[in-house]
């Protein structure tokens, strides 16, 4: 029987109990109605399993699997910046095993919004399993720009949804509710099983102003939550933040007072490419004040070149220029607009402050407005560029204190009321750290929620909820997959040891050929040091070493030994001895041995 086929059935039973109970059906005996009555038991629902593979415990790579009835949705697919002992690599994406291996009960991804956090894993995703993705507009614009880039446009169904309106996948009724962000087309989920209606906000907040689209619905909330809903499921992000956030009407007012401020200088303004609200924040002041405006950054250019087809970002003509064209007018009338808030080491800014950039040179002529607060992790890699802006003369914003940036997450008041017009029975604080979560917790209960009824999950972790119950159960394969330039998956912990092991305390290969008959040392052993020692300055401990090393060689031909394992474990433990003794140093030993 096929999922709508199983659903209609389900809800085919439940209507005819709900018409004959309460003493409403005829008596099997007397064929009267009465109290007497036959009344059948109750259809027993389903229950709903949510799974978390990422976005708990930790900021980004947001992905949750709800499945009820044999049929699975996937909300959100995104990807996490690595963190700094994660050396040389490039994304960390989630585990899919799990997908993978049900891949026939998922009816589908329904996507939130378009930050990296949400969308970023699923070209990954996509590229093991073959699945329709529903969306915004603008949210499968930008999915549909990174498809392409992994040459999956073509085997992919991308399904767009507007706000307001309902898909049917399985046996699930999912609808679409708009909601305010710092990217347009956001919306939050209502997903009906038959076990239940479990509520997914994403990321939102409530703002009365926004500078483009409608304000939150919370009339569809409150509908939802008259309806009755099973679970709630609301990002915690700024859930230890007291009450509301603030309107981005405030960073328009800000921007005005500071391109007043710096009528001499060549304004750059860093932010987040995904924040198109922003940027027409910055287009409209700069039209205002008489300015062009130019983008540098590649995720920059193809998230604006994206809203604005789409028609989510407005251009006043002849604003838009070249970045090559820059040189072609006076500073006071540039505006350029770039990536790196975050101080990423490959992005625009941060070239731009290490005279790394192509293109564009700053100096004392600079006015530079970096328009984010740092994720947390990024203060220190935000400070470093600051710093060398500044010392390189350039008049950098970043304080709180100018206004520049407000958040695009719900403050604990929004947060309130959330939960005041969807009225769930359970509640799963998600997308955030293990403090954003607890104090969500703390919330909830402070607003009369059992805390039975509260589930603070992990990853790997799923939760069983239906009327009668809330469980945890089994868990399901979930970790971090890292991404390395073309390698996905091909470096793990142990990978990642031996990188910080080298960036530690550096690498000495020992480089010998050995008799092929009798295992003696025909030529070497060779030293080389890479990151250990400076070798002009350290002979005589690199002598030592060689002479060690030769010892141990002929020790081995002489005892008859030739078991290359054996022989290379004696040259690491004696030879870091020895290392350890003279410099307290501990680096990587490589034996590299061959037979002639």
């Amino acid at each position: 029987m096929s999922s709508n086929n199983r659903n209609m059935n389900y809800k085919l039973k439940q209507s005819w109990y709900n018409k004959n109970q309460n003493g409403r059906g005829k008596n099997h005996k007397t064929g009267k109605r009465g109290s007497s009555a036959y009344v059948p038991k109750p259809i027993k629902k389903p229950p709903v399993k949510i799974s978390f593979l990422g976005g708990l415990n930790e900021i980004g790579k947001n992905i949750t699997l709800i499945e009820c009835d044999g049929d699975m949705i996937i909300v959100d697919c995104g990807m996490a910046f690595p963190d700094g002992d994660m050396l040389g690599v490039d994304l960390v994406i989630p585990d899919f095993s799990y997908i993978e291996q049900n891949v026939d009960k998922v009816r589908g991804i329904v996507l939130t919004h378009g930050h990296e956090d949400h969308i970023g894993g699923l070209p990954f995703l996509l590229s093991k399993v073959n699945v329709p993705l529903y969306g915004t507009p603008l949210t499968l614009g930008l999915v549909e720009n990174k498809l392409r880039e992994h040459s999956l446009i073509n085997k992919v169904k991308l399904n767009t949804v507007n706000a307001g309106s309902t898909i049917h996948l399985g046996c699930m009724d999912i609808k679409f509710i708009h909601v305010n962000h710092s990217i347009p087309d956001s919306v939050a989920f209502a997903i009906k099983t038959p076990g239940g209606t479990v509520v997914h906000t994403g990321d939102f907040k409530i703002d009365c102003t926004p500078i483009s689209g409608d304000t939150i619905d919370l009339s569809s909330f409150a509908k939802v939550g008259d309806e009755g809903v099973l679970a709630l499921l609301a990002e915690s992000t700024n859930a230890d933040r007291a009450g509301y956030t603030r309107t981005e009407q405030m960073v328009s007012e800000s921007l005005d007072t500071l391109f007043k401020k710096a009528e001499k200088y060549r304004i750059i303004i860093a932010t987040f490419a995904s924040n198109v609200n922003r940027v027409q924040q910055i287009i409209n002041c700069a039209e205002k004040h008489g300015r062009k405006v130019a983008f540098s950054g590649r995720s920059m250019v193809n998230y604006m070149d994206v809203a604005s087809k789409l028609g989510y970002l407005e251009l006043p003509k002849n604003i838009l220029i070249d970045i090559d064209a820059l040189k072609k007018y006076p500073p006071e009338q540039i505006v350029l607009v770039t990536t790196g808030s975050q101080g990423e080491p490959m992005s625009a800014l941060s070239r731009m402050a290490y005279s790394d950039h192509r293109k564009v040179m700053v100096g004392e002529g600079d006015f530079i407005i970096i328009s984010a607060n740092p994720i947390p992790g990024n203060e220190k890699t935000v400070g470093n560029v600051v710093d060398e802006l500044l010392k390189r003369g350039c008049k950098v914003i970043y304080e709180s204190m100018y206004d520049v940036h407000v958040s695009g997450h719900a403050c604990q008041e929004e947060l309130k009321l959330m939960h005041r017009l969807v009225r769930p029975k359970y509640f799963i604080p998600v997308h955030g750290e293990q403090k954003h979560l607890r104090k969500h917790v703390e919330l909830a209960e402070h607003l009369g929620m059992e805390r039975k009824n509260i589930f603070i999950g992990d990853i790997g972790k799923t939760v069983e909820v239906c009327d009668d119950y809330m469980k945890e159960v089994a868990s399901v394969p979930a970790g971090k997959v890292f991404v390395d330039g073309l390698g996905v998956g091909d470096v793990g912990s142990i990978v990642l040891r031996d990188r910080k092991h080298l960036g530690q305390d550096g690498l000495i290969i020992i480089v010998a050929s050995l008799d092929v008959y009798d295992g003696h040392v025909i030529s070497g052993p060779d030293i080389v040091s890479r990151g250990f020692v400076y070798v002009r300055e350290s002979e005589g401990l690199l002598d030592e070493v060689r002479k060690l090393a030769l010892s141990i060689l002929e020790d081995c031909a002489e005892k008859n030994i030739h078991e290359w394992g054996i022989i290379k474990n004696r040259l690491r433990e004696e030879i870091s001895k020895l290392i350890s003794q003279k410099t307290r140093r501990s680096p990587m030993i490589l034996p590299i041995l061959q037979e002639v």
